[in-house]
């Protein structure tokens, strides 16, 4: 067989042979090409990405001041909810901290208040534009899904006629299981998340809420999640619920219709 070499080609990879596979793949038949973002989604995502580096930012400002804190026996629970117990150990002034450890910790304080004021800015932003596109108003009658994640849903995603199916599209978002099968024997592992990385977090969030809802309240009769919550955990019943939920909206964005509740259409 006549080596690269002798047709004077050179097996390294470099920018021509690159170049030269990218155009031959691109001639396949089944090659699937992403359209690209409009100016308006474009700036969109520049509005979640700061928003994400500043609840980043204050996260880690706000786990500085617990370990703080912590040093000199003051202790209080995760999250960001616990902050003005934080607080209150900073302005008790019979509290056993030293003044410069008290300065420091007022100023951490001060960035956290100027970072939230920051974010509660900008979710006022996405929650207008979500309201003005009809895509996200109507992304938002599905159970789970809120202003922050049908603006990440129109911004993020490609036209669903990208897909084929929705299960296609909860493909693309990473909602689906490790595939580990060999020898004609199916293997399933945890879910991949190998896919769109803003998206995925959001319907997940959406669907754990809506889980920790029906554990209170109780699923509907009948239902899917009636079904699976006795028999699954919690976990791994929002995962599953948030594929579902990606089916869903594939097939409201493909139809242009509003959510219906399985459990209420008629068979």
């Amino acid at each position: 067989m006549e080596s690269f070499l002798h047709r004077g080609r050179q097996p390294e990879k470099n920018d021509a042979a690159d170049a030269e596979a990218i155009v031959e793949a691109a001639q396949r038949p089944t090659m699937r090409f992403v359209e690209p973002k409009t100016e308006e989604q474009q700036s969109r995502s520049i509005l979640f990405r700061t928003r994400e580096q500043l609840v980043n930012q204050r996260t880690e400002l706000v786990k500085a001041l617990r370990a703080h804190l912590y040093e000199f026996g003051h202790i209080a629970p995760q999250g960001i909810r616990y902050l003005n117990r934080l607080e209150c150990f900073v302005e008790d002034e019979n509290a056993n901290l030293p003044d410069l450890a008290r300065e420091i910790c007022r100023d951490l304080l001060h960035r956290i208040c100027q970072l939230t004021d920051r974010i509660d800015a900008l979710k006022k932003k996405i929650n207008a534009l979500s309201r003005e596109a009809e895509a996200s108003r109507r992304l938002q009658t599905m159970p789970g899904v809120g202003p922050i994640a049908a603006l990440a849903i129109e911004t993020f995603a490609p036209p669903m006629e990208t897909f084929k199916c929705g299960r296609d599209f909860a493909a693309w978002l990473g909602l689906v299981p490790l595939q580990k099968s060999t020898g004609g024997k199916q293997r399933l592992g945890k879910t991949s998340k190998m896919g769109q990385c803003d998206i995925r977090p959001l319907l997940i969030i959406g669907a754990m809420a809506v889980v920790r809802w029906a554990s209170r309240k109780g699923a509907p009769e009948g239902s899917w999640l009636a079904r699976m919550m006795p028999k699954k955990p919690r976990m791994l019943v929002a995962i599953a619920l948030a594929n579902k939920m990606a089916r869903g909206i594939c097939a409201m964005l493909t139809k242009e219709e509003d959510y219906r509740n399985p459990a209420t259409v008629p068979a």
